[in-house]
């Protein structure tokens, strides 16, 4: 066993790490999708360009690590729902298009709550390669909240609670 030899990759996955490892790359799949609706939403430059590059250089990697890990231990992987073809922006109803504002913040959200996840599994993950794997992904995460949020604030979208001046 990998537990009495110290190489990590022979080490068996228990089961709260098949289980995150399985629900985070099913969500990963979804998340991904989802972008791709998002980006033919986007009419705005600077957005549109920050969501193709989430989308291809952290969860398109992401999908490819967290499946071969699962593959190598014998899982079989989440369906992935089917991608989303390319439409243009002004060809989608003004009713049923997102604003770029909402769009801001729903990847948002999405972010954050993919970050809290990624240290809950550190946190769970006996093997070593897992934890740093996860580490480096919720790094990658506020890295993208925080080039987001310097959007957010350039566009003017911003929207603070009340401050509390005295």
């Amino acid at each position: 066993m990998g537990v009495l030899t110290n190489k990590e990759q022979e080490e068996p996955l228990h089961s709260g790490e098949v289980f995150n490892l399985w629900s985070y790359l099913s969500s990963t799949k979804g998340t991904l999708v989802t972008l791709q609706v998002l980006i033919n939403h986007c009419g705005e430059h600077d957005l549109k360009t920050f969501l193709e590059d989430l989308l291809e250089n952290v969860l398109t990697q992401e999908e490819q690590q967290v499946e071969t890990l699962l593959k190598e231990a014998g899982i079989r992987l989440p369906p992935a729902p089917p991608d989303r073809p390319n439409v243009e922006v002004q060809d989608i109803p003004a009713g049923a298009r997102f604003n770029d504002s909402e769009i801001a913040v729903l990847v948002q959200k999405e972010l954050m709550a993919e970050r809290i996840l990624c240290s809950y599994i550190t946190g769970i993950a006996n093997r070593e390669d897992l934890r740093t794997m996860f580490s480096e992904f919720g790094e990658q995460k506020e890295e993208y909240e925080l080039k987001l949020l310097k959007i957010t604030k350039d566009k003017g979208w911003m929207v603070s609670p009340p401050l509390n001046i005295k």
